[in-house]
């Protein structure tokens, strides 16, 4: 692992306290708490809204990594200036992690994916020095997606990921699932946003679910989407009659 705790270190005035993202229940409770991260593989897991995109941006934001995605140790010209959590939250690092950080910018590894803005930076590097040959215009979103991963999440180093699913079949998101346990048992971190109780089902990953109530360590069995997936498996029609009638 490279991380092991995200927190902030300063203290915010209450005009500050009370503007987003800092109303966000999970915000919040970062400021107050922070977050230690405990296994090398890690799911935030929770509806549109809760805050998850907005921590892993941050987290992101926090190692050095451009908020609209890209490596690590690369600086684009398009970089937009940080959010306000980017701007005071702060990474303890292992001391692995220590090692990368503090080393030249081609020591420091690592990748963001952010689902919203992912295909459109890839049309932009594809083929450039140091990313991927493919031309990923080519391709599908679920493809260029599957080109990323294959070129850019292959060794020890930081990968931080934004509802990755958005393009991605089942199949694909199993290949994602084998990828992810993969990087953790080699030395690397993996901090992912998600909706997708697939991805959540990565062997040995830690879950934390992100609500109203801020956020709180679960098992798999125990998130809320995992049980919504499982009911309306079992009847859609359960669900389908209330929105269809």
């Amino acid at each position: 692992m490279l991380v092991r705790r995200a927190h902030v270190p300063v203290s915010l005035g209450p005009d500050e306290l009370d503007v987003w993202p800092y109303t966000v229940p999970c915000v919040r409770e970062l400021l107050d708490h922070g977050l230690t991260f405990t296994r090398p593989v890690t799911f935030l897991v929770g509806e549109n809204g809760s805050g998850k995109s907005t921590l892993v941006e941050a987290f992101a934001e926090a190692y050095g990594l451009d908020a609209h995605g890209g490596r690590a140790g690369r600086k684009y010209g398009n970089a937009r200036p940080k959010t306000p959590l980017g701007e005071v939250l702060r990474l303890e690092s292992t001391a692995e992690g220590s090692r990368m950080r503090g080393g030249s910018r081609s020591r420091q590894k690592g990748y963001f994916l952010r689902a919203e803005t992912a295909f459109g930076f890839m049309e932009v590097v594809s083929g450039m020095r140091g990313y991927w040959d493919e031309d990923t215009s080519e391709m599908s979103h679920g493809e260029g997606f599957l080109t990323v991963f294959s070129a850019m999440f292959n060794e020890p180093g930081l990968y931080l990921m934004d509802e990755p699913e958005a393009a991605l079949s089942f199949t694909s998101c199993m290949r994602l699932v084998a990828l992810m346990h993969q990087l953790g048992q080699s030395g690397a971190q993996v901090i992912c946003a998600t909706h997708s109780p697939l991805l959540a089902a990565t062997p040995g990953a830690d879950i934390i679910e992100i609500g109203d109530f801020g956020s709180q360590r679960s098992s798999w069995n125990q998130l809320g989407v995992v049980a919504s997936w499982q009911r309306f498996l079992n009847d859609p029609e359960f669900f389908l009659r209330h929105i269809t009638d």
